[in-house]
């Protein structure tokens, strides 16, 4: 079958293992189901996976591609959910210490087919594209975790979203929005602060640019490059939500200011099957319309990779067949 996958891990070149060719079919285990693919979006773990971070060496080739959308063989549409746990774990399967993600252990969505666990093929909402449902499983349900199972936000309060174009950051602007909070944006330039305004962000601001006033939570995925800013930007007690640190893992931690001003920093991965469900409920009930940035087919897809790789993002990556 037709697939874009990696070779080989390449830690200093990663799209030099990036391959669109064919793989072999997938089997369908039992309690598995198939799922053909109608779209995917791409991640920043796709390009991690390129560079074998997360993945053993003996696991390559790899099916790239973490999340997508696609229909069932008896023709009901899915959105797939890309986190795999021990059949026997109980809980939020995000603190399953066996837990994986599609493409770490098992083949990913860039392909004809997918096979999943039963259970992480779940309906698609009529009203959601295949192209927009194909961000939900990882972007958009990072975000949601973020905002509504992990900053204790309220309704009234102020979120600043630090970087202003990527998949979750886009998605936090679109969710907080529609669910009442003042939002506020840093970006790198007017054009990625243009389009957190066209999404609905009541403000936005330069990088590490200080603001007019302190902010209720901080919703993280830069790391050093602005940690410092989130930092400050804080009111005492406030709240940095943390998913991701593309710019460095390890900032200057200024804790005489974390206890002194009694704040919170919260780490949050991905989200729960139960999550991705009230994801998609919550999307379509509000009429949201997630932004997709740039759309190509399967055959083009090292120049999608590439925009990610050089942060010309605007909102999601999706490819199609």
């Amino acid at each position: 079958m037709f697939a874009v996958y990696a070779s080989e891990p390449d830690r200093d070149d990663p799209l030099a293992s990036l391959v669109v060719g064919d793989r072999p079919d997938p089997e369908t285990p039992d309690g598995w189901v198939a799922v053909k693919v109608s779209a995917a979006s791409l991640n920043m773990h796709d390009l991690w996976t390129l560079r074998g971070v997360g993945i053993k060496p003996d696991q390559f080739p790899m099916i790239l591609g973490c999340d997508g959308a696609g229909t069932l063989s008896d023709g009901t549409e899915v959105v797939l959910h890309s986190v795999i746990g021990d059949p026997l774990w109980t809980g939020d399967e995000t603190l399953d210490p066996k837990r994986t993600l599609l493409t770490e252990k098992h083949q990913g969505t860039f392909a004809d087919t997918v096979v999943v666990p039963a259970r992480n093929a779940v309906p698609k909402p009529a009203g959601l594209s295949a192209v927009r449902a194909a961000g939900m499983g990882t972007a958009w349900l990072t975000a949601y975790r973020m905002l509504f199972s992990k900053s204790g936000l309220r309704p009234g309060q102020t979120m600043l979203v630090q970087g202003a174009s990527g998949g979750v950051s886009t998605a936090l602007v679109q969710l907080g929005r529609a669910a009442g909070l003042r939002v506020w944006v840093t970006g790198r330039s007017a054009e990625k602060r243009g389009l957190a305004e066209k999404l609905g962000a009541h403000a936005t601001f330069p990088s590490g640019e200080r603001l007019p006033e302190k902010v209720d939570g901080v919703f993280e995925t830069v790391g050093e490059a602005t940690w410092s800013h989130s930092l400050r930007a804080l009111k005492p007690g406030g709240v940095i939500v943390c998913s991701g640190s593309t710019s460095g893992p390890n900032p200057p931690s200024d804790l005489q200011r974390v206890f002194f001003l009694q704040l919170r920093i919260v780490g949050s991965t991905m989200g729960t099957l139960d999550e991705l469900r009230d994801l998609l409920a919550f999307v379509d009930t509000a009429g949201i319309v997630p932004e997709v940035g740039l759309e190509l087919p399967f055959e083009q897809a090292e120049q999608g990779f590439r925009a990610m790789l050089d942060g010309e993002t605007a909102g999601k990556i999706v490819f199609t067949r």
